[in-house]
């Protein structure tokens, strides 16, 4: 009995002594169990307020930057009114530095083109440049920015609608395209340079665009141009002649040499006056200029081909062009020559070069043969496409 009752008493102990540490286990993790469960909605309202205190900085610093706007002319539209402008963005018009252009009408009957902002930059830095800039001025050969909208992440810009479209349609020799004459061209080139020679001194503060190409300049009905897109433009005092780049910004192929080598020169209005000789350069030649940058190319660069030709007495040659249309070609690759030059120094500012366009062709001066490339590679960062 007793040996019963002993090992029945050992049994019991054992089976004691085994519970106990099992049932410390579970309550450790029942607890923590528990506290998981009761910390997990306070974790995930904590990501969500991280999330939200993000975004809505983004949405504060643009509102911040409105309400100090005084001055500013656009209209604010909401997004819902947006959508009844655009017919819920039945019309797309087609894809634009950070987001994409849609047509629609205003119930006055006016035709308008919509950005709606999709690829925005730190602090919705995009969609204060454009309205900071174009939001306070007025020009024939600038695009006139007619309204916004703000909705915490969602924005959108409305501009006049151009209903010839960009500069880029009109300058190549492709398929489809519909060429227009050197004389108009002529007066595209003009209208451009007066745009930008507004933006550089015609404002209280001088304004870069940073990103001139034939994308970026639209016609009207008539075919006036104007300067648009903003995006990566940027405000400085007019004097101040040297500007402060965190990092190049630009279109490969018309980006001025300064922003990729710190050892040519300073950044400044030239960077502009640059891009608008490569750009010149595309209207006369009817050719996409090769980068500059690039190495080991296998064709001809254009602007050195068109210097040497010009050098050497020679036209550009151009089919079934009159003496005239040769003067006019003539007198754009000149001024673009210059506009080009490695040195910013050695560019003249966008008021000598209306200057030039306006004048004869015989009076104008033969610049440096352009130089095609830097001799050091950098590394490099770009904003823009």
């Amino acid at each position: 009995m007793s040996n019963i009752e002993g090992g029945g008493v050992e049994r019991n102990c054992c089976s004691f002594q085994a519970i106990r540490p099992l049932g410390g286990i579970d309550k450790e993790g029942l607890y923590h169990a528990a506290s998981v469960v009761l910390a997990s909605p306070f974790l995930i309202a904590y990501l969500i307020y991280k999330w939200h205190r993000r975004h809505l900085s983004v949405y504060d610093s643009i509102e911040e930057f409105l309400q100090g706007q005084n001055n500013l002319m656009p209209i604010r539209y909401s997004y819902s009114e947006i959508k009844k402008i655009t017919k819920s963005f039945k019309d797309k018009l087609g894809e634009a530095d950070f987001g994409t252009v849609f047509k629609g009408t205003l119930r006055s009957g006016c035709v308008v083109a919509i950005k709606i902002l999709s690829k925005s930059k730190t602090n919705g830095q995009d969609f204060i440049n454009e309205v900071a800039t174009i939001g306070r001025i007025h020009h024939v050969n600038v695009v006139r920015l007619i309204g916004y909208c703000v909705e915490g992440l969602k924005r959108a810009l409305v501009y006049e609608f151009m209903p010839s479209g960009s500069l880029n349609n009109y300058i190549f020799l492709q398929e489809g395209n519909i060429l227009l004459s050197y004389d108009r061209m002529y007066d595209i080139a003009l209208g451009v340079a007066r745009g930008i020679q507004y933006l550089h001194q015609g404002c209280e503060m001088q304004i870069l665009h940073f990103d001139i190409k034939p994308h970026n300049i639209l016609l009207d009905e008539n075919f006036t141009p104007k300067v648009s897109d903003f995006g990566l433009a940027k405000l400085y005092p007019v004097d101040q002649s040297i500007v402060s780049l965190a990092a190049a910004r630009g279109t490969y192929g018309y980006m001025a040499p300064e922003l990729l080598y710190k050892n040519i020169g300073g950044v400044s209005y030239k960077a502009d006056i640059y891009s608008f000789g490569m750009l010149l350069l595309e209207m006369a030649g009817r050719r996409k200029n090769l980068n500059a940058f690039v190495d080991h190319s296998s064709q001809i660069y254009f602007p050195t081909w068109a210097y040497d030709q010009l050098h050497d007495g020679k036209h550009i040659e151009m089919e079934n062009s009159t003496e005239d249309e040769k003067r006019v070609v003539k007198k754009i690759i000149i001024v673009a020559l210059w506009c080009i030059q490695l040195k910013p120094s050695d560019r003249p500012s966008m008021h000598k070069i209306v200057e030039m366009l306006e004048g004869e062709v015989e009076f104008l001066q033969m610049p440096p043969k352009p130089s095609p490339s830097p001799t050091e590679r950098p590394t490099i960062v770009v904003v823009g496409n």
